[in-house]
């Protein structure tokens, strides 16, 4: 029947979604644009100040996001929730998006891209830490330890070889440390609020803080037509549609499974890395990127049993 049709599941890098194309297509297309930004990040940083580059994504992502959830009407009542907000901008944006972005002056697209992967395996140990028992689930635990030897491999790899410097791998561990405390902690303050509102305020937040950093980090010189491109499509592509579509994929396959599309961003950061910017496929990525993403896998294997 037409109703099983609907409610059929098919397995996408792991993850349970929807049968129908379109869902398919939103999965796939959220893949793309949340695994492109580090090939941009690279590009954009090599003449743009990280802070300029922060604050031009934060900048245009919230105009395309503003105008949505205004239309939506649901601003005046989503700044109910501005301490939570500010908080969660902290450590969804201002935080790792600087971390990564300074990062990339010294590593490449596709390792920052796989470091970031790691958010199920920390977001899996915040849970333990705030009470979820679940996470001590053989599988879960499985889990942690394999993406942790991926890890510990990556790192080790890459900075013994001396291909990676060590303080932006670190960098970008921490970033994905912050990533994966600010989606519990807006969650948990504002569990039924507007995903587009509460992130067109959170980039406001974030273009402010970083607005006095930009402004006397302005390049004297004009940067080139890629690095101007780069930092307009970060904005355009990974900051503001990025969102837009991911909310859209959230409300037809749920939060858990959405989550999941993480797997898929650094499949593309790894392959775009190499393909458009030429960079090394190093033995520290071709060991360490399955033992992640098959530790983030089961570390995160609950959210999918919905």
């Amino acid at each position: 029947s037409s109703r099983r049709r609907h409610t059929r599941y098919i397995s996408v890098t792991g993850v349970q979604t929807c049968a129908l194309p379109i869902y398919l297509g939103l999965f796939v297309l959220v893949g793309f644009l949340w695994g492109v930004p580090y090939l941009f990040m690279r590009v954009a940083v090599r003449e743009w100040e990280p802070s300029v580059v922060v604050f031009g994504r934060v900048v245009i992502g919230a105009a395309i996001l503003f105008p949505i959830a205004i239309r939506r009407g649901v601003v005046k009542e989503t700044l109910r929730g501005f301490k939570w907000i500010f908080i969660y901008a902290l450590f969804e944006m201002c935080g790792p998006w600087y971390l990564i972005t300074h990062a990339e002056t010294k590593i490449n697209s596709g390792l920052a891209g796989l470091l970031v992967a790691t958010v199920p395996i920390w977001s899996t140990i915040y849970s333990s830490l705030a009470g979820d028992k679940t996470v001590w689930h053989h599988k879960r635990l499985l889990g942690i330890v394999i993406g942790f030897i991926g890890l510990v491999l990556i790192v080790g790899i890459e900075t013994i070889s001396g291909t990676a410097d060590t303080f932006s791998v670190f960098q970008t561990v921490l970033a994905a440390i912050l990533y994966s405390t600010a989606m519990a902690i807006i969650l948990k303050g504002m569990p039924n609020g507007d995903g587009v509102a509460i992130n067109a305020i959170a980039m406001a937040i974030t273009a402010i803080i970083f607005a006095p950093s930009a402004i006397l980090s302005w390049p004297e010189k004009t940067p080139s037509f890629n690095a101007t491109a780069s930092l307009i499509g970060l904005g355009v592509l990974s900051t503001g549609i990025a969102f837009m579509v991911y909310f859209k994929l959230v409300k037809e396959i749920g939060q858990a499974r959405g989550s999941m599309v993480t797997y898929l961003n650094t499949a593309f950061a790894v392959v775009l890395g190499v393909l458009i910017l030429g960079e090394p496929l190093t033995i520290g990525i071709i060991v360490g990127l399955p033992l992640v993403l098959i530790g983030s896998y089961f570390a995160s294997r609950k959210a999918i049993t919905q």
